[in-house]
Order: C-alpha cells, then sequence, then structure tokens
C-alpha cells in the first residue's frame, strides 16, 4: 500500500498491512511482518503475565517462560533450532536465582 493508505495511517500494522499485534481477551499475540507468530502470552492490565511463547520467523519454539507483573518470574528455557535445550534459567521477580 503506498503511503496514505489507511493502513500505513495505523500505529498496530507495518507498511505491508500486516498486523503487529491481536488481542482477544488478556491473550495477545505478536506477529513478524510476513503474518508468522513472533510472540503469545497473557497482558493483564497493560502488563506481561502468566507463560508467554517466542518463536522464529521460521516458525520454531525458541524460548519460553513466566512473567510477573512485567518481570521474568519462574522457569525460562530457551531452544536450538533442533528442538533441544540451549538454555534453562529460574527467575524470582526479574532476578536470576539459578542457571
Amino acid at each position: 500500500m503506498k503511503a496514505g493508505g489507511s493502513m500505513n495511517n495505523c500505529s498496530n500494522a507495518y507498511k505491508n498491512g500486516q498486523i503487529i499485534s491481536e488481542k482477544q481477551g488478556d491473550k495477545i499475540t505478536y506477529y513478524y511482518k510476513s503474518g508468522k507468530i513472533k510472540a503469545t502470552g497473557q497482558v493483564i492490565n497493560s502488563m506481561f503475565e502468566g507463560q508467554w511463547l517466542f518463536y522464529k520467523e521460521a516458525g520454531w519454539l525458541v524460548q519460553e517462560g513466566n512473567f510477573r507483573h512485567n518481570l521474568k518470574d519462574g522457569e525460562w528455557k530457551r531452544y536450538n533450532k533442533d528442538g533441544s535445550l540451549s538454555y534453562h534459567e529460574t527467575f524470582k521477580a526479574g532476578k536470576l536465582l539459578k542457571k
């Protein structure tokens, strides 16, 4: 779409018209420009809460973890492209407890 088109005036869309994020209830999904899912999880009172999943644009799960009041809280895992565990960390109120 050319400059001045309706999608360019929307702060929730890339220039190609693909939406950046979509909220349904307290669940929000973020998208790459290609339309593939980038991240998904809960937002309550404008804060990240609960389990979040993060994906590479190629579609594989790269990271999963929990938030409490916008801070990392609980287990966080990062994965390699082949699905093997890259690292596993535990957080409490945003502070790393163990790796």
